[in-house]
């Protein structure tokens, strides 16, 4: 047949989905070639799929691809011929890139869409918002402040093109700041990173895996820029690791750092805020914090788990447009669909690195990934078959009393490693911790408590740990190298990617270690068989197959 490669791993339909054939011998290239410009959707055991979008492509152009780079990449992979209409919607995709620019008006303050496409042009003059707020300079000029700069970006995203923010951005306060070369060195991906995103005008999104040194390129950022900064974390455990990270990598001591939470309201020169506290008022919009900060002279703002942005600090982000913004994050994968609104207000990803190549040269632990189907009890099972609210049933599928014995031989087995059991409900890690005599860490927890128990475990003083979802972001437990995951919420890949992250950082082997066999750690998903559990697992699943990540499925011998 010609035009038919069998021995390729892809085949592209014209619907801009692209199978990926995960037994091929092809697929670990084809999987390269494809994740920077298009967006995996299904990941069954077999067969992958993944879609072409606009956003993805403008990812990719942002990056420095083009669209003769992306073809290619489905060409030299593809089982089959490439439709021609999924090539022409490749060059129709890249070729809005660059077409909507915004740059520095010749006043102060003032602001000027450049439009060079006609369909935009006509989309952009019948827009009623463009009508009430921009001023028509020519036919394919228009005039805005600094005030619409965030919105202008959002609005012609909606209208199908990308914004080329080339404004520019306001240096900030001077701070003097330098990194401690004595107590850490720069890898070539993290000064390549720093680069990237300087060189790009100063905003835009790093992905990388917890472990990557998502941290470190920001303090980088910071010390090569010398200025000011607003950092915003998940939490106070979140901005108190930011804090010993500033002071035990650079040299900035602890005077000139504030920390603005619900602990306290300190503004330094580096001042690191919860988004919580920033978005409180939201319902009122009354939202006090969110002034305050957005007044002072930042020269860079950093967005810690950017892809978990609240809705009200998307306003935050459109006001600080003339600020150089980084966003980090392990996954641009956001459950409400708002990654367009991270790509137009943060900026678009500029640099990332697939987790499998940093695992290869030993910058982060390998994973084994493991998904185990427990039967559920008859009464359970009949609990659960009678519940009509859908959180009602998620809670009893989670809340499987079969787990308890499978966790319980999983932490015997895994006896001389470090071990995080996660979870989302709180009755049933209560019922874990007991089962494990293990201590338990919730939002309750209060956090000098919380920061006790870590310690502990740093120390090893603590072999398990019981955590709910507070443990999903931003902490520092470099030892841990097994976690179950009891359950989640529903079918979020973020978390997912989170709770990963958490066993990821490097770590030396120990003799006799289950985690050290394979060379890393061990990742255990609990199911109960026979519920929406399953599902949720598998779409949950789709970002660790994008990362090149195999996920075996074990069934459970009921009792």
């Amino acid at each position: 047949m010609s035009g038919f490669h069998p021995e390729r791993a892809i085949i592209v339909q014209s619907d801009l989905s692209v199978l990926v054939e995960v037994d091929a011998a092809d697929y670990p290239l084809a999987r390269a070639a494809i994740a920077g410009i298009a967006e995996l959707e299904k990941s069954p055991e077999h067969v992958h799929t993944y879609r072409i979008t606009p956003l993805s492509i403008w990812n990719a152009a942002a990056a420095g691809k083009t669209a003769e780079d992306a073809k290619q990449a489905l060409i030299a992979h593809a089982k089959y011929d490439v439709p021609h209409s999924v090539l022409s919607q490749i060059d129709d995709f890249f070729g809005r890139w660059g077409k909507v620019t915004l740059d520095a008006g010749p006043e102060e303050g003032a602001l000027v869409l450049n439009v060079r496409d006609n369909g935009a042009i006509a989309r952009i003059t019948r827009d009623p918002w463009f009508v009430e707020h921009a001023v028509p300079i020519a036919k394919d000029k228009w005039g805005l402040t600094l005030l619409h700069r965030g919105e202008v970006k959002q609005r012609v995203l909606k209208l199908g093109w990308p914004v080329d923010d080339r404004a520019g951005v306001r240096a900030g306060e001077h701070l003097e700041i330098a990194l401690r070369d004595d107590v850490f060195q720069l890898r070539n991906y993290q000064q390549q990173a720093v680069d990237i995103f300087l060189d790009s005008g100063g905003h835009g999104v790093i992905c990388l895996p917890c472990g990557g040194g998502k941290t470190v390129i920001a303090l980088t950022t910071i010390a090569t820029l010398g200025t000011r900064a607003l950092i915003l974390v998940t939490g106070h455990e979140a901005a108190e690791q930011w804090k010993r990270e500033l002071i035990a990598k650079t040299t900035i001591t602890a005077d000139q750092i504030g920390v603005y939470s619900g602990q306290g309201k300190e503004i330094k020169q580096i001042t690191i805020a919860t988004y919580s506290i920033l978005t409180s008022g939201a319902k009122t919009k009354a939202m006090k914090h969110f002034e305050v900060l957005a007044k002072e002279p930042w020269g860079v703002v950093v967005y810690d788990e950017v892809h978990l942005l609240p809705a009200p600090v998307f306003r935050l982000s459109a006001a600080l447009q003339a600020t150089r913004r980084l966003g980090l994050t392990a996954t641009l994968v956001r459950e409400d669909g708002r990654e367009g609104d991270v790509f137009s207000l943060i900026g678009p990803k500029r640099f990332d690195v697939p987790w499998r190549d940093l695992e290869a040269v030993g910058f982060i632990a390998s994973a084994r990934c493991i998904e185990r189907r427990v039967p559920m009890p008859e009464e359970a099972r009949e609990r659960y078959e009678g519940a009509i609210d859908q959180h009602e049933r998620a809670r009893l599928a989670a809340d499987n009393p079969g787990k308890d014995e499978l966790v319980r031989a999983l932490v015997n087995m895994h006896q001389d490693d470090q071990i995080l059991v996660i979870g989302t409900y709180l009755e049933q890690l209560k019922r874990l911790a007991q089962v494990l005599n293990a201590p338990l860490l919730t939002g309750e927890t209060p956090h000098v408590k919380r920061e006790e128990l870590y310690a502990q475990f740093r120390r090893g003083e603590i072999r398990v740990l019981v955590v709910s979802k507070v443990a999903n972001f931003a902490i520092d437990l470099p030892d841990a190298s097994v976690l179950i995951q009891v359950a989640g919420t529903f079918a979020s890949r973020q978390e997912e990617a989170q709770r990963l992250g958490r066993i990821l950082r490097p770590k030396p082997s120990k003799r006799g270690s289950q985690a050290s066999l394979g060379g890393g750690a061990w990742f255990y998903t609990l199911v109960s068989q026979g519920t929406e559990e399953v599902e949720w697992a598998r779409n949950r699943q789709r970002f660790l197959a994008e990362q090149g990540y195999g996920y075996e499925i074990e069934g459970v011998d009921p009792a």
